[in-house]
């Protein structure tokens, strides 16, 4: 179980920084919120692989409370992109 989620962090650790590379060299803010949001995404991912690798649940809750405040502060950076572009 602790190589599956091993291997798993890793490729999600070198998602997150090709990721990295779009929110520091993006062409426009939207690019950059998209990489963000990206990142956000995989961070959960993780968190959730590594509540699998170590048997606790708690991974898992604390995973999904950062996935709903994710959203909203996208919507949020959406909204903004949008009222003042």
């Amino acid at each position: 179980m602790i190589l599956i989620g091993s291997v798993l962090a890793a490729a999600l650790g070198i998602l997150v920084l090709v990721c990295l590379i779009r929110v520091l060299l993006g062409p426009t803010l939207p690019d950059r919120v998209v990489a963000m949001d990206a990142i956000s995404t995989m961070i959960i991912a993780l968190m959730v692989v590594s509540g699998f690798s170590f048997r606790e649940t708690i991974f898992v809750d604390v995973a999904i409370v950062y996935a709903m405040l994710s959203f909203v502060s996208t919507l949020y950076v959406s909204r903004y992109i949008e009222v003042h572009s």
